[in-house]
């Protein structure tokens, strides 16, 4: 392929300020993500994962699209979306949130950064939520501004991204504290540098605030990288099931709350501010989950790659439950899943079937994440 060949569905999928320096540099398959593409193949998705254990990569995640929310009462206004108290969220920090519906479904589980007192981002999963936020500030009553700024986020993740980090930015940025944001210049290019990122290792993201500059700061970092062994790559499914993270549309949906995937510490009841969806999760901790989320080790050959369909978890021959993400680890030498149970049967130890894409094949019930539980790697 050469950069005069044009590919794609049509200017409706928007390509990232990345695009073209993916393309040179490597990446064979794309996926759709909030309605932009997303490289998905570097080649070998087992050497993609090494590499990011072992050394670093770089990702174009410009999918994670930024509803930017200003104004006055955009404090408020932003408490109102999600379950988490953020009354303690300091400006510069990060936070993981859950955007919820007034049944308590999730909608988006983002991250939020706090530029300002009144200025922030919510770095988006994949789903409309720019199109939510707008809607709901329409009958709020509240002073606020919602519009999707341009930023587009690079991940680069591995063990050797503080290495690079430093090449780029000098020893300061080693004071950058997990979860906390900076804005920094990169040779005349705006940033905003995060201790965040969605692989389970140390890793940061790069917020690029003019997307004409894309081209020249993917080459920027790969030429800072190389000699620490930087490899441009994708987001690892392998790495992500390993450390228990979700992808939502697969782990989680409208039609799931967040007490159903161990999420109580993200859900503040108790606080006085309101929020959409308080009364309805309100009911359901009264209640208890009926579903519950668990991890899965599968006695089967190896996978040769993520399951793409949800497979169907069977006891005593009746279904209780679905595999919603699944992945040979190479590391661990075992097939590992996600799966979503009724609440009776999330029981560690207990023996379950799963009707993988050869056939039903025995499987364990065992603890989540897999691998670092304590997400010491992420926070070195």
């Amino acid at each position: 392929m050469t950069l005069t060949d044009d590919f794609g569905f049509g200017t409706q999928i928007r390509k990232s300020p990345y695009f073209d320096a993916t393309v040179r540099w490597g990446a064979k398959g794309f996926s759709v993500y909030n309605h932009m593409y997303i490289p998905r193949d570097f080649g070998d998705p087992e050497q993609n994962f090494w590499n990011l254990v072992n050394e670093a990569i770089l990702c174009d995640v410009a999918v994670e699209r930024q509803v930017e929310i200003t104004g006055p009462d955009a404090a408020k206004f932003t408490q109102m979306l999600t379950c988490r108290d953020l009354s303690k969220m300091a400006v510069g920090q990060c936070k993981y949130i859950l955007i919820t519906n007034a049944d308590g479904g999730i909608l988006n589980d983002p991250i939020l950064l706090r530029l300002a007192e009144n200025h922030f981002w919510i770095s988006l999963a994949d789903s409309d939520i720019l199109l939510w936020a707008q809607g709901v500030a329409i009958n709020s009553g509240l002073d606020v501004q919602i519009t999707e700024p341009d930023v587009s986020p690079l991940q680069l993740q591995g063990p050797n991204s503080g290495k690079i980090m430093v090449e780029l930015f000098g020893r300061d940025i080693m004071d950058l504290k997990y979860y906390w944001l900076r804005e920094v210049e990169l040779d005349g290019i705006p940033l905003i540098v995060s201790r965040t990122g969605w692989s389970s290792e140390l890793g940061y993201e790069l917020y690029l605030r003019d997307g004409s500059m894309g081209d020249q700061l993917w080459e920027r970092i790969m030429a800072a990288g190389i000699a620490h062994g930087l490899k441009p790559g994708h987001t690892s499914s392998i790495r992500r099931i390993e450390g228990g993270m979700l992808s939502y549309h697969a782990d989680a949906d409208i039609r799931t709350n967040p007490f159903e995937l161990g999420f109580d510490r993200l859900v503040n009841l108790d606080m006085e501010a309101d929020f959409i969806g308080k009364a309805a999760l309100r009911r359901i901790r009264e209640e208890g989950p009926k579903r519950k989320q668990v991890g899965l080790v599968i006695d089967c050959e190896p996978l040769t790659g993520p399951n793409t369909t949800f497979w169907a978890v069977n006891q005593n021959e009746t279904q209780i439950g679905k595999v919603t993400s699944a992945v040979y680890s190479p590391r661990l030498e075992k097939n590992i899943a996600l799966a979503m149970v009724d609440a009776d049967a999330a029981v560690l130890g207990a023996e379950v079937a799963v009707v993988t894409l050869s056939g039903p094949a025995r499987a364990t019930v065992v603890e989540r994440p897999f691998y670092d539980p304590k997400k010491q790697i992420a926070a070195a």
